[in-house]
């Protein structure tokens, strides 16, 4: 029973964080090093339910993209998505062939949410300054395709946080329009990783052995609590800055520099 409460934990953990801007991996690698371990696929299962709530919620959006691309506008936005996501994905086979592996040391997990903290409200601040705009440039598909690769090399940088404050900052800053754009190419980059690294698994064996209740249950709690917090996100920043969300940052990660000496 309390490892099925362990399992319910990390499926509401990664529902919550994982399009949150407060980095989904650095809270799994934060919160197994209490709750146990689990297998590799058991981590990529729960993310596949986070990423198929999110396009559940944008359901329409994606459906109007991919019907109307003979629309100049929404092709133009297709063309950006498809662009961002082709240069996370060649920079993300570039860093496998180099045999880069994903750092789990939880010191560097804390300075990266101290961090990224910081640069988030440094960041608002500054596109607030600037005319309001809702346009996608190109500049922004690059750079948020760039800011992608950066956060999967990272863990607690976080990909939404990453993805969101480059558009700000670079021309696109709607919290709304640069948080749309966020998540959508969040979806067809987390569907291929998580599909990359499901195939390697399953080519290569499993580490752990694999508890297919806990798989299910992790992977239906994810995908429930993903959707009630995307929705409440998609709602808070229309009237809200991202503030809280990088004092959150700033406190888990001094907290926890503090707390790891303890915990040996």
């Amino acid at each position: 029973m309390s490892d099925l409460f362990n399992v319910v934990l990390l499926g509401i953990i990664e529902g919550i964080t994982e399009f949150l801007p407060i980095s989904s991996t650095g809270h799994l690698l934060i919160a197994e090093r209490w709750l146990g371990q689990r297998s590799d696929l058991f981590n990529i299962v729960i993310q596949a339910g986070a990423i198929l709530a999110v396009c559940l919620i944008y359901r329409a959006r994606i459906w109007a993209l991919l019907t109307q691309w003979r629309d100049p506008e929404k092709r133009d936005y297709l063309a950006k998505l498809i662009l961002a996501f082709l240069i996370t994905a060649v920079l993300g086979l570039v860093a496998v062939k180099m045999g880069f592996k994903l750092p789990k040391e939880l010191h560097g997990i804390a300075w990266a949410l101290i961090i990224g903290g910081i640069w988030m409200i440094v960041a608002e601040q500054i596109a607030a300054r600037r005319p309001e705009s809702s346009k996608i440039t190109w500049t922004v598909a690059i750079l948020v395709g760039i800011a992608q690769m950066v956060a999967g090399l990272f863990p607690g940088t976080s990909r939404s946080a990453s993805t969101i404050f480059i558009a700000l900052l670079a021309g696109t800053n709607n919290r709304g329009a640069a948080t749309e754009f966020a998540f959508l190419v969040g979806i067809p980059t987390m569907f291929a990783a998580s599909g990359y690294e499901l195939l390697d698994k399953m080519r290569h064996g499993q580490s752990m052995p694999v508890d297919w209740t806990a798989v299910i249950v992790g992977f239906v709690i994810s995908t429930v609590v993903a959707f009630v917090a995307v929705k409440w996100l998609l709602t808070y920043i229309q009237t809200h800055r991202f503030t809280a969300f990088a004092v959150y940052r700033i406190i888990l990660g001094v907290l926890l520099l503090a707390l790891l000496p303890a915990a040996g």
